[in-house]
């Protein structure tokens, strides 16, 4: 095992290659995107999202070693555990946005609904438009507030205005936007607030209405009151969605999670339902780590 893992914390996109890669030549529909990707029959207690024996490597360096998890359907798994440990690297494999990366590999397999990621039929668009993704930084495009979230419907040939309109606004209140931006949705993006352009990515992810929202540290550049709606708007929109969010803020992951998953040296050290986790891990390593002695 290497001594220094790759940092995945690094690894950035510009708006230009987040825009093109996500939505360029996407499916004409939400059924269309998911013909070729069938959701499986599950219920709360059946993994929606399945990593089996999941290797990842950038270039020679490996990354990742054996990963196994079950990730359950419209709940909140947290992915916990110090810089470079390999979190943002599986959550960003869920969708293949490491696709991107050049020299990356893999090994093992990554299953949504039972049909794997790296099925060759599988059109990766597709696959990202059921599969939303919500970074780091907020990314609004330079445009409107309105064409933010109307962006990736506009890319694939829906141009009804009645249909965008209502669009726009589910998004918008879905992601507790609405009230506060109804009456300038024609003015640019980039002139809100930290917080708001965050939940404007969380709109414009939504409007393409996924199955999976990834969240790799939604809140790390916000400020308190911008986290704490952040956070209840996870709680909020795990009724409709399956969520993945990647924090370095244990007490985050104990408030919005139902089960964390702890990474050390690109290793799954331990994955349960939060509250027993954080109450009673059964590894040494997740104590010392939950409890600040290392990390």
């Amino acid at each position: 095992m290497p001594s220094q893992l790759y940092n995945d914390e690094e690894i950035t996109m510009t708006d230009t290659q987040i825009g093109s890669h996500i939505n360029a030549e996407a499916p004409r529909s939400k059924a269309q995107a998911h013909d070729a990707f069938p959701k499986a029959d599950t219920s709360p207690d059946i993994a929606l999202i399945q990593a089996r024996n999941f290797n990842f490597f950038y270039g020679k360096q490996q990354a990742l070693f054996d990963i196994s998890l079950d990730i359950p359907e419209r709940k909140v798994t947290a992915f916990i555990g110090p810089s470079g440990c390999g979190k943002s690297t599986i959550l960003r494999s869920i969708n293949r946005m490491n696709d991107l990366i050049e020299g990356v590999s893999h090994g093992g397999d990554i299953t949504i609904g039972g049909t794997s990621i790296y099925d060759p039929q599988l059109e990766v668009i597709g696959l990202r438009r059921r599969v939303g993704m919500v970074f780091q930084k907020s990314n609004p495009f330079p445009k409107s507030i309105y064409e933010n979230v109307v962006y990736g419907l506009r890319v694939a040939g829906e141009n009804r205005k009645a249909r965008l309109d209502e669009v726009v606004e589910q998004s918008l209140k879905s992601s507790a936007l609405w009230d506060e931006v109804k009456d300038r949705l024609q003015e640019s993006a980039l002139a809100l607030s930290g917080g708001q352009m965050q939940r404007l990515c969380i709109a414009r992810a939504i409007a393409n209405e996924p199955d999976v929202l990834l969240m790799d540290e939604p809140c790390s550049a916000l400020d308190p009151i911008a986290t704490a709606k952040i956070e209840e708007l996870i709680y909020q929109l795990k009724r409709d969605f399956t969520i993945v969010i990647v924090t370095h803020n244990m007490q985050q992951a104990a408030r919005v999670s139902d089960k964390t998953a702890f990474f050390y040296l690109g290793k799954l050290i331990e994955f349960n339902n939060t509250k027993a986790m954080f109450i009673s891990p059964t590894k040494k390593q997740t104590e010392d780590y939950i409890t600040g002695r290392f990390g």
